[in-house]
């Protein structure tokens, strides 16, 4: 079975939220539930900067990768040693 890869390299379809408040950061265009509540007047600004703006597919075709703007954007709910190992992870994935 083929993964469901966001345009920032996490795994959708291994998320607790997909397919209940989330579809998918293509499904929704960006306007996951989590940046509409952080960021109202927004859509995630990894989608908006590699989707919209840049025409990529994904984080993964951007030779800045990972930017300041991919690794300074953290779940909160989260460790600065886990958010370093998810860096590392879904820069692999996406490469």
């Amino acid at each position: 079975m083929s993964q469901i890869i966001s345009a920032c390299g996490l795994l959708c379809d291994e998320c607790g939220f997909f397919g209940k408040r989330c579809n998918g950061c293509y499904g929704v265009k960006g306007e996951t539930f989590w940046a509409k509540e952080a960021m109202p007047d927004q859509t995630c600004p990894l989608y908006t900067c590699s989707v919209v703006e840049r025409k990529y597919d994904n984080c993964g075709q951007c030779a800045e990768l990972p930017c300041g703007k991919f690794t300074g954007l953290k779940d909160p709910n989260i460790s600065e040693e886990r958010h370093a190992v998810s860096i590392r992870e879904r820069v692999s994935r996406l490469k």
